[in-house]
């Protein structure tokens, strides 16, 4: 019987590659993009390939809509030499990037960035991965605590992620004839190097976040793969159009 696959976008740092190790672990093959830092792709592969999955990377801008055609012929091809079909299980739309700036400073750069790579680009990527989702397929769109609870300074990127969240539940209804689920991770704040690094490096921040966060801890990313992973096993068969907040409790 042959593994499933899993595509990710954005696998070769913070919380995509904590996914891609995660995933792997669940006996799940793993196909995920890097932006440009190939040598990180590499360790990620390394390591599934240490738990005993195979793994591939592409690389990938996944703000560059023209560039998908191109992707999906290259993916179909390598999937159709190493497994016969070119059809794929789980699709994680996660690469993404954070600014933070006052409403009032963002300029329509700023704001077709944050669209581009966030909402029309994951709206236009899982288009054109359809064709290739099994049946019984799933769908993960990472969206962000910040769709929910509101602070400073994340306007742009924050209204891209509330957006994602209904574009959800629309895949929900839509694909259900192919019994495709469609699912949202909305984790809180991360200690990555997402958004230059703010929740990382900033104590202030750090501390603050933790204060109002039950747990008391700002977020790190082992604390979101094993969700993704998650809803990527049949024990998650029947959750479907769902947003699932992962933030230690935060904003209550």
């Amino acid at each position: 019987m042959k593994n499933k696959i899993a595509l990710i976008t954005g696998g070769s740092r913070g919380l995509g590659r904590d996914m891609a190790i995660n995933i792997a672990k669940k006996g799940i093959d793993i196909i995920f993009t890097y932006h440009a830092n190939k040598s990180a792709a590499e360790e990620v592969i390394a390591e599934i390939e240490k738990i005993g999955q195979k793994a591939k990377a592409f690389q990938l801008d996944t703000s560059n809509i023209s560039s998908f055609d191109n992707f999906f012929s290259e993916l179909s091809s390598h999937l159709k030499s190493e497994n016969g079909t070119p059809n794929f299980d789980f699709l994680i739309n996660n690469a993404g990037t954070g600014i933070y700036k006052p409403f009032v400073e963002t300029t329509e750069q700023d704001f077709d960035a944050m669209i581009n790579i966030h909402f029309k680009g994951v709206y236009f990527f899982t288009q054109k991965a359809i064709p290739f989702l099994n049946e019984g397929a799933r769908i993960i769109n990472i969206s962000s605590g910040l769709a929910r609870f509101t602070l400073p300074n994340s306007s742009a990127y924050a209204s891209a992620k509330g957006a994602i969240e209904v574009f959800t539940r629309y895949l929900a209804k839509e694909l259900a004839p192919k019994k495709i689920a469609a699912n949202i991770v909305a984790p809180g704040a991360i200690g990555t190097d997402f958004g230059g690094g703010e929740n990382k490096t900033n104590e202030q921040k750090r501390n603050i976040v933790s204060n109002f966060t039950a747990l008391g801890r700002i977020g790190e990313p082992e604390d979101i793969g094993g969700v993704v992973a998650f809803l990527c096993s049949p024990d998650a068969g029947w959750i479907n159009g769902q947003r699932i907040e992962v933030t230690g409790g935060m904003m209550l």
